[in-house]
């Protein structure tokens, strides 16, 4: 695993922020973190993927992001002096590892290595410019370019090779991901499928002509 979250730190220091880190797995279906529960490490996703779940006014659960090999959650738990809560579940969609980073042991590292800092800046750094887009996304941008936005995410998550790629969601998880209704994002599905850009089978998105969708998106 090439760790970009780690790009910032010469060999010597990301080899130390590995060996500090713990390696958990879990099998499809486990739940990694509740949320509302305290926040006190930081997971590194080294293998499979996972889905962040959130409660709902009513009561229900959305999806709203999905996770694969080199993203992070967690990071918030990492700063001092702040007590921090999980602020979504997460849920292993297929066998997955992550490594953790206790707070505990986040500190020890700074102590000995002044290094670790910019870590810590790199991840918030990196979830201010996610969050910010995400902001952007949802105030300027129409249903069809969200859709598909995260079609082409998506893809690159389940089919790193640039080839076809099967997303293994239903067309309600997609909905909750892109923040629209599952009659209106099939609607931007189906013009997708006349366009020969995606197939649509029982609980999953092909995506067939990823160049396309990506000349779609500009």
């Amino acid at each position: 695993m090439d760790w970009p979250l780690l790009a910032a730190l010469d060999t010597e220091e990301r080899e130390r922020v590995l060996r500090a880190a713990r390696r958990r797995s879990y099998a499809r279906g486990d739940v990694l973190v509740h949320e509302g529960e305290p926040s006190d490490s930081l997971h590194m996703v080294a293998t499979g993927r996972l889905a962040v779940r959130v409660s709902t006014p009513d009561g229900e659960h959305a999806t709203i992001n999905l996770l694969g090999p080199g993203d992070y959650f967690g990071e918030l738990s990492l700063l001092e002096g702040r007590p921090s809560v999980r602020s979504a579940t997460i849920v292993a969609l297929e066998p997955a590892e992550t490594l953790s980073l206790s707070a505990g042991e986040f500190r020890d590292l700074r102590t000995r290595h002044r290094a670790a800092d910019q870590l810590l800046l790199t991840l918030m750094a990196r979830r201010i410019d996610e969050l910010s887009a995400r902001l952007l996304e949802a105030t300027y941008d129409g249903l069809d370019r969200r859709v598909e936005r995260r079609l082409h995410e998506l893809a690159d998550l389940y089919g790193p090779d640039g080839g076809p790629a099967t997303v293994p969601l239903t067309q309600e998880h997609l909905a909750e991901l892109v923040g629209g209704t599952r009659p209106s994002v099939n609607q931007v599905l189906q013009r997708l499928v006349a366009e020969g850009v995606v197939e649509l089978g029982r609980g999953r998105v092909v995506v067939v002509d990823r160049a396309r969708l990506v000349d779609r998106l500009g």
